[in-house]
């Protein structure tokens, strides 16, 4: 038991004090492994509510500077994100831009059809399948694409900047997390064509079970 000197020199004992009561999760050890001190709060409903609400907005503010500009040329997202793979994937086929975008192949040519005709994409046959139709931007394409990317750079560059390393890489690990099996092999496959140095990009991602893009697409 614990001591304590009086005023006149003796020495008296003191009677131990109690330790604070703390609420039962407070007292639990903590899981190993990183963030587990949190206690996966992340988890609970609210938040991820609230992550619902960041891809929202973020998405929102994103699109913004091209929506604005696309606008202006009586287009929209759909023409940009024909734009974007195609000048990611130069000779992409039409099958493999299907595969990517998820939509029927009337729907890409309503938007394909007007790129081509206003000279933003080249259609050229394969080299060894003339069926297969190979999607390239031209020159016009490849300057409206940067304009639109440039649109965006400068936003993603400053929320790199404002979040750090570590943050950049939570997000792209959240973000693999969102995708599904199909969707994260066309990502993979995308990240692989865009290597530095790379002059014929290999994506292929496979079209497979959607019968709108059989045959020569």
């Amino acid at each position: 038991m614990p001591t304590k000197l009086t005023e006149n020199g003796s020495v008296a004992t003191m009677a131990e004090r109690p330790e604070p009561l703390k609420p039962e999760f407070l007292k639990r050890e903590p899981p190993r492994g990183a963030g587990a001190a949190r206690n996966l709060l992340f988890l609970r409903e609210e938040e991820l509510r609230l992550a619902q609400d960041l891809l929202y907005f973020g998405y929102r503010d994103f699109t913004a500077g091209p929506d604005r500009i696309l606008a202006t040329m009586e287009m929209g997202r759909a023409h940009h994100r024909v734009l974007h793979f195609v000048g990611r994937a130069p000779g992409i086929k039409v099958g493999e831009l299907l595969a990517i975008l998820d939509i029927t192949k009337q729907s890409l040519g309503r938007v394909l059809q007007p790129l081509i005709e206003e000279g933003y994409v080249r259609q050229a046959p394969g080299l060894k399948d003339k069926r297969q139709r190979l999607l390239t931007l031209t020159e016009q394409g490849e300057a409206l694409e940067r304009r639109l990317f440039a649109a965006q750079r400068e936003w993603v560059l400053r929320a790199y900047r404002e979040a750090g390393p570590q943050a950049v890489e939570g997000f792209r690990q959240v973000m693999r997390g969102l995708m599904g099996p199909e969707a994260r092999a066309q990502f993979e496959a995308l990240e692989k064509s865009a290597a530095p140095g790379r002059s014929t990009p290999p994506f292929s991602p496979n079209p497979a079970n959607r019968p709108a893009s059989a045959g020569g697409a």
